[in-house]
C-alpha cells in the first residue's frame, strides 16, 4: 500500500459520511456543468478538498462517481415527492399537486436536467446497472396508481391510464420547455423565462394533464 493510499484511507475514516457528502456535493456542480464527458476528477478533487485517490476509494472510478450523482439527485425528487402526501388528497387535488411540484422543481433544480441530459447522451448506460433507481421510482409509480384508482372510482378521471405513461407526461411538459427555452424563445420571438411567462405555463401544464383524464361526460 502506498504512502497516498494509506492517507486517503486514513482520512475516509475520520469521517466518511462528510467525505462522501462533500464528494457528490462537488461531482454534482462537476458533472452538471461540465456533462460526464467534460467532468475532470481533478477538479471535484479540489471542489471537495480531498484528493483523487480519496474519491476512487469512495466510488472506485468517475463513471461510477457519476452514477453516485445520479442516484442521489432521483432519490432527492423521490423524497420531496414523498412530502406532498399526495395519498391523502381527493384524486385531481393530487394530481394537481404533482404536476406543480414537478415544474417547480425542475424550475429550482437545473443541474438535474443537465444530469439527465448527459446520462442520455449515454444512452442511459449508468442507470441501466443501478437497482437502486427502479426502486426508487417504484412507490412513485404506485402512489399514482392509487391516485388514478380513485378517481377512477370517484368518477372523476377515466379508465385504463398508465400510470408510467401518466408520469413521463407529467415530467415532459416541463422539461421540454426548460431543456429547450433557448431555441423555443428565438423562434416564437418570446422570452420563456420570464416570471409571467412562467406562471402561465405551470398553468397550461396542469390543465393538459387533468384534463387529459377527465371522466368524459
Amino acid at each position: 500500500m502506498t504512502g497516498a493510499t494509506r492517507a486517503a484511507k486514513s482520512g475516509a475514516r475520520r469521517d466518511p459520511a462528510k467525505n462522501r457528502e462533500r464528494i457528490l456535493a462537488a461531482a454534482l456542480a462537476e458533472f452538471s456543468r461540465h456533462g460526464l464527458g467534460g467532468a475532470r476528477v481533478d477538479r471535484i478533487a479540489s471542489r471537495a478538498r480531498a484528493n483523487k485517490r480519496m474519491l476512487y476509494y469512495y466510488f472506485g472510478s468517475k463513471d461510477d462517481l457519476f452514477l453516485a450523482v445520479l442516484e442521489a439527485s432521483y432519490a432527492q425528487i423521490r423524497n420531496a415527492e414523498r412530502s406532498l402526501h399526495l395519498d391523502h388528497l381527493e384524486p385531481r387535488a393530487a394530481l394537481e399537486r404533482l404536476v406543480g411540484f414537478t415544474w417547480d422543481y425542475l424550475i429550482a433544480h437545473p443541474e438535474f436536467m443537465t444530469l439527465l441530459n448527459s446520462e442520455n447522451l449515454h444512452k442511459g448506460r449508468h442507470v441501466r446497472r443501478s437497482p437502486r433507481v427502479p426502486q426508487l421510482h417504484s412507490p412513485l409509480v404506485e402512489t399514482l396508481r392509487g391516485i388514478l384508482r380513485r378517481g377512477e372510482r370517484d368518477g372523476v378521471f377515466r379508465k385504463g391510464v398508465d400510470p408510467v405513461q401518466l408520469y413521463i407526461s407529467i415530467a415532459g411538459e416541463g422539461y421540454f420547455y426548460l431543456s429547450n427555452r433557448y431555441t423555443l424563445s428565438q423562434i416564437f420571438k418570446r422570452d420563456l423565462m420570464t416570471r409571467r411567462a412562467l406562471a402561465a405555463r405551470a398553468r397550461h401544464n396542469v390543465g393538459m394533464i387533468v384534463n387529459a383524464l377527465q371522466h368524459p361526460a
